[in-house]
């Protein structure tokens, strides 16, 4: 089956178990990466849109935390079984919107289900405590329920992940969710929104609202009867996303970017090294939040691992064939932002070893593929060592030792992930606990969260919440005192 009979080609809002347009009748166009072609149009919703959608979750969320938490989790299951006999047409999906190779778009849909089933199991084990009083004939508690009406807003770089990374844990906790799907992949979330209902999801319990971020994102946040807003995205946006929930008193979880270093000691295995940086700084194209773009050498071995990096480099093939390592950024204006800072970055000194422009050779013109690209010469304080660029862009950076290292390492307004590579038990111990980041990694690459870790960052990378892990527990639900009295005579 083609990807495009899988979905509308409107893709409309959910509310309350309808799927509706938007009222003021917008669309906004939803485009291939890989070629730039026109796949669909989402509708433009509007603060009226967002409203109705809150309305539908309010009127929903009593009877749904009324249903006991395991009750919760057999519907998280059932909506997991479906995926499962679904996960082809959700990969299809996901790669088409995404412009992801199938086979990673099949890995990121099986994480999903994967994300999926262990907030299912929370439904059995959403515990509070039972501790000791400081009074006689006293006994206290603590007891969790949820916050009401989650809004969600997540981002287009893995769809299908992004979006059971936020709903799921949200549901179980027995909150009522409205999501604000990433404009750039819609489809995925509408698809997987509809499995949920026909998995026995209950009408109202899941609303998705499409549109543009200063729109329909902006209309959920300020939204007064939305009780906690978890948010995946830039900074830039986060902390004004926080300011307004600072002076709503509202409850709310960021995860943002970050610039996260790589750090190669001398006594590290260069050709592993090597292969784990190309990982971090080129897959899903860069676009992680969790993406290695600074990586940081010791001089002793930095012109023979940029040797093998630029090599390792040049070797990457762009496109969406099973053949490919290398897809196209989600969007022009990302494109053209990055080939913009790097334009800068030259001009103010720096060397591009290899890549640096548009890639054009054996992809579509129209495309939106950056060529996989590594500079050196870069002061650390210039402002491609210090934004995200959210692509297949790094650079390389010399130090002597490895307290310049973890200094350097810790230069950054960002502490999202970290990694070093190294043979030495001290040096990694020192590292994991020096470094100034949410999540670290020794001999591995800067990304690889799993659904049952928590994972967010420090600094500008986020603050201080923590997704998924039971530690999104926190972040969905309220914990309660309870004390009981008795009364001795009555015994």
């Amino acid at each position: 089956m083609p990807s495009s009979a899988l979905y509308p080609q409107e893709i409309p809002n959910l509310i309350g178990g309808k799927e509706v347009l938007a009222k003021g009748g917008g669309l906004v166009p939803v485009l291939n990466p890989h070629d730039g072609s026109e796949i669909a149009h989402l509708t433009r919703s509007q603060a009226v849109d967002v409203a109705d959608a809150v309305a539908a979750a309010r009127a929903a969320q009593k009877d749904w935390a009324a249903t006991p938490a395991v009750r919760r989790g057999h519907i998280l299951h059932q909506i997991c079984n479906l995926l499962e006999e679904r996960t082809e047409d959700l990969a299809k999906i996901v790669a088409l919107e995404a412009g992801k190779r199938m086979p990673d778009a099949r890995g990121e849909a099986g994480g999903a289900i994967q994300c999926a089933r262990f907030f299912a199991g929370e439904g059995q084990r959403l515990f509070g405590r039972t501790m000791t009083s400081g009074v006689p004939n006293k006994y206290a508690m603590t007891v969790r329920q949820p916050c009401g009406v989650a809004g969600l807003i997540i981002a287009a770089n893995t769809p299908a992940p992004n979006f059971a990374w936020k709903v799921f844990p949200a549901l179980i906790c027995g909150n009522a969710v409205v999501l604000k799907t990433a404009e750039d992949t819609p489809i995925s979330s509408w698809f997987m929104a509809k499995i949920c209902e026909e998995a026995g999801l209950p009408a109202g319990v899941l609303n998705l609202v499409h549109g543009l971020g200063a729109e329909a994102g902006q209309a959920l946040v300020d939204h007064e009867d939305v009780d906690v807003v978890s948010f995946t995205g830039s900074t830039r946006v986060g902390r004004m996303i926080a300011e307004t929930c600072g002076r709503q008193l509202k409850k709310v979880s960021l995860e943002l970017g970050g610039k996260n270093p790589l750090v190669v000691c001398d006594d590290a295995d260069l050709d592993a090294a090597v292969t784990w940086t190309c990982a971090s700084a080129y897959s899903n194209a860069g676009q992680r939040c969790a993406s290695g773009s600074r990586i940081i050498v010791f001089a002793s071995v930095y012109d023979t691992f940029v040797e093998k990096l630029v090599a390792a480099t040049k070797a990457q093939t762009l496109g969406i064939t099973d053949g490919g390592n290398l897809g196209p950024v989600i969007n022009k204006r990302q494109l053209d932002t990055m080939v913009s800072c790097v334009a800068r970055a030259k001009a103010a000194g720096a060397r591009v070893l290899v890549g640096g422009e548009q890639a054009t050779e054996g992809v579509p013109a129209t495309g939106f593929y950056m060529q996989p690209t590594v500079l050196d010469g870069v002061d650390p304080q210039a402002e491609i060592s210090r934004t995200e660029l959210f692509g297949p862009v790094c650079v390389v950076y010399k130090v002597s030792d490895f307290d310049a290292a973890l200094i350097l390492a810790n230069d950054s307004p960002y502490g999202l992930t970290a990694c070093i590579h190294t043979k030495s038990f001290d040096r990694a111990m020192q590292f994991t606990y020096g470094v100034q980041a949410g999540a670290t990694v020794v001999n591995g690459g800067t990304f690889g969260s799993e659904p049952h870790m928590p994972f967010g960052g420090v600094k500008a990378s986020g603050n201080g919440t923590r997704e998924p892990g039971t530690e999104a527990l926190d972040v969905y639900t309220e914990l309660k005192d309870v004390y009981l009295n008795i009364t001795p005579d009555r015994l």
